[in-house]
């Protein structure tokens, strides 16, 4: 059928309103009808008509006179809905219209109607009822409304719950609950937060009026306030007016009416059995607490008391580990004269574990100094446990006058008999102040870098073996030993790899930026070290960073008086080589000149002596002698008290020429006993 008339809303298409459970309408909004349509005719009783607000005079049985309350549009949709049921050889339709009254207004209704058909399947008749469907309407908006407002609620605890997920310290909880975010989703003005501590809450405000802060802390058994009376009692307080407020709360309602503050929800943060705070929420225009808010806050408070007894907990443990690693840490970097030091360490972001990153600075004999940086495998309290042992063993192998092979060595072999599952990355270097001769040892480390006098920069690359501990199981325990010379104004940095970390690159590019960091960075190390720290601050890493930098200040000219000194444990061809290098680089750095290669080879004959002929270990030093004439001495000491004697080898002997070598190219040499040890010295103009 066809309808005239004017504009209105459309009505929803079939099936888009659900039917209530229960609807209460009155019986003239119902009437039925009976559609002949072979005749054309269809016939609305008196219900019927008053549903279309009709009075009988002006319906006369024709569909089109329908056109007065129908839209066309309404109609046409109407029309097609019917033709498509009729033609689909469907039984029946259902389909809700909009009437337009007398008075303007439009009122939805709803029709439902069975299809009759003849024996030939040919639709002849339509037989159904009409009824005003505003009160479907207003149900059906109801709970539209009252869904949205529960879908609403579970949005606020998902969302809550999610960001409470990813909270690892109690700052971060705090952060959560209350930035504007957080604010915005539970729809409170303003939100107090309290912390059971020793029989004390710690009060923390946030939201609007965060300067409005009754105390820092108050008691538990204060009396007075809310947050008191909810951790005492273990239950929600719901203040539902500021004249509740007044009389509940008279010191509190001062600071409430300057908020503007109408109602308050104060809720027990519950975890493990105990109550460890209260949350408390303010609110402006709202005047009650529906049962869905008040379990919607039941909720809340639940996870967020999980969440904060999560978060104490991460904060004590890592509180621990971080004093543990503080302790672990050396307290104080040597004086080491003829050079600049520099230390810095940094804990991981906010919210991480505590990490096994380390450093030391060691001073050793004869003008020369040690200087470790490593990483100890994870983050946690074994981590640093584990890295101030290896901290000690190492300061102490090198105190012992080992080569840095052996100190390497030796360590990954503590490491292992530690019984652990950890491993740890190192790099130890060990310098001459007076030469400037460096060695080098990386057990799987990041390499080092240097910036030179005149402003370069450049990774040195250094030969390693593996790391700490696993070497020693995996692995044949050979460090390479790296030597190069430190030029007087040249620094040295060794960091681990927090320091190179950039989101979003590989290693080799990380290691580039701190290449050009450190190239165009102060030339002062202390200053240069601060800015490390501050670019390693601003990218907010997810690991620790501890870096050392020493610049060598000496010239290179030894001063008179100074002496290079290295132990030779018995059996060691790595600290022998180490001692060989360090002579090698003395002799020429004091400008021995054409007599360098001769010092080289009375040196290493007394040393091969000593290793040779006694049970223990040598020790060897090269010193220049305040003399009017530039002379070097070189010692060599040992466990023995047999003096050594020159004797004359055969045709066909294989020893016995080592002193026969000494004397004649040393300008002076000698022995001197010194109790059950001795010393075997030579001089060289």
């Amino acid at each position: 059928m066809s309808e005239r008339g004017g504009t209105a809303a459309p009505a929803p298409e079939a099936g888009d309103w659900p039917a209530p459970a229960v609807v209460s309408m009155e019986l003239n909004r119902m009437g039925s009808f009976d559609w002949d349509l072979d005749g054309g005719q269809m016939h609305l009783d008196d219900g019927a008509l008053r549903v279309f607000d009709l009075r009988a005079d002006e319906y006369d049985g024709d569909p089109q006179s329908l056109g007065s309350r129908i839209t066309k549009e309404e109609g046409a949709r109407l029309d097609a809905l019917i033709s498509r049921a009729i033609a689909q050889g469907r039984p029946a339709y259902s389909a809700y219209l909009r009437v337009q009254l007398r008075d303007g207004t439009s009122r939805l209704t709803h029709t439902q109607a069975a299809i009759l058909r003849d024996d030939g399947g040919r639709a002849h008749r339509v037989v159904g009822m009409v009824r005003d469907a505003t009160l479907e309407l207003n149900y059906s908006a109801q709970q539209f409304a009252l869904d949205q407002e529960r879908r609403r609620q579970t949005g606020v605890v998902q969302q809550t719950t999610a960001a409470l997920a990813n909270a690892t310290t109690v700052h971060d909880v705090i952060g959560v609950l209350g930035g504007e975010e957080g604010l915005a989703r539970l729809g409170a003005v303003n939100m107090v937060l309290g912390l059971v501590d020793a029989g004390r809450i710690q009060i923390i405000t946030m939201g609007e009026g965060t300067e409005v802060q009754l105390a820092d802390f108050t008691r538990v058994d204060e009396p007075g306030l809310p947050l008191s009376e909810v951790v005492r009692t273990g239950r929600p307080r719901l203040v539902l007016s500021r004249a509740e407020f007044a009389a509940a709360y008279p010191r509190l309602y001062p600071y409430a009416e300057s908020l503007g503050i109408d109602c308050a929800a104060y809720l027990p943060l519950i975890a493990e059995g105990r109550v460890i705070g209260a949350l408390g929420l303010s609110y402006r225009d709202k005047g009650a607490f529906s049962p869905e808010e008040r379990n919607l806050l039941v909720s809340l408070s639940s996870g967020i008391g999980q969440s904060l007894q999560r978060a104490k907990l991460h904060d004590r443990e890592h509180g621990l580990a971080e004093d543990l690693q503080q302790a672990m840490l050396p307290r104080s970097i040597p004086e080491v004269p003829g050079a600049e030091v520099a230390v810095r360490y940094r804990a991981a972001h906010e919210g991480q574990g505590i990490g096994g990153d380390w450093y030391d600075v060691i001073a050793l004999p004869g003008g020369r100094v040690g200087v470790v940086i490593g990483d100890v495998q994870g983050h946690d309290t074994q981590a640093a446990a584990v890295m101030g042992q290896l901290r000690i063993v190492l300061r102490a192998y090198a105190g012992e006058g080992h080569a840095p092979a052996t100190v390497m060595a030796r360590a990954s072999e503590f490491l292992r008999e530690l019984e652990t599952e950890r491993f740890a990355t190192c790099t130890y270097a060990e310098i001459d102040l007076s030469t400037g001769a460096l060695q080098l040892v990386r057990a799987g480390h990041i390499d080092p870098l240097v910036r030179h006098a005149d402003g370069g920069c450049r990774v040195l690359p250094v030969p390693g073996g593996l790391p700490l501990g696993l070497s020693a199981t995996f692995g044949p325990l050979d460090y390479p030993v790296t030597t190069m010379v430190l030029d007087p104004g040249d620094a040295l940095l060794m960091y681990t790899d927090g320091l190179v970390e950039v989101p979003g690159t590989d290693l080799d590019e990380g290691m580039a930026q701190l290449a050009e960091l450190v190239r165009t960075g102060p030339r002062d190390i202390d200053e240069l070290s601060d800015r490390l720290c501050d670019v390693v601050d601003e990218r907010q890493v997810e690991d620790d960073m501890a870096l050392v930098m020493l610049r060598r200040t000496a010239g290179d000219t030894a001063q008179p008086g100074s002496r290079l000194r290295q132990y030779i444990p018995p059996s060691d061809p790595d600290a022998l080589s180490a001692a060989r290098h360090m002579i090698r680089s003395a002799v020429r750095s004091w400008g021995a000149g054409e007599r360098a290669d001769e010092i080289e080879l009375v040196s290493d004959e007394l040393i091969t002596n000593a290793l040779l002929h006694t049970d223990g270990p040598a020790i060897v030093t090269i010193r220049p002698l305040s003399t009017p004439e530039r002379r070097l001495r070189v010692e060599v000491e040992d466990r023995s008290s047999a003096l050594p004697h020159r004797r004359e080898p055969g045709e066909a002997g294989v020893s016995g020429r080592g002193l026969l070598l000494v004397d004649r190219l040393a300008d002076v040499w000698g022995v001197e006993p010194r109790g059950n040890d001795k010393c075997v010295w030579a001089e060289f103009g």
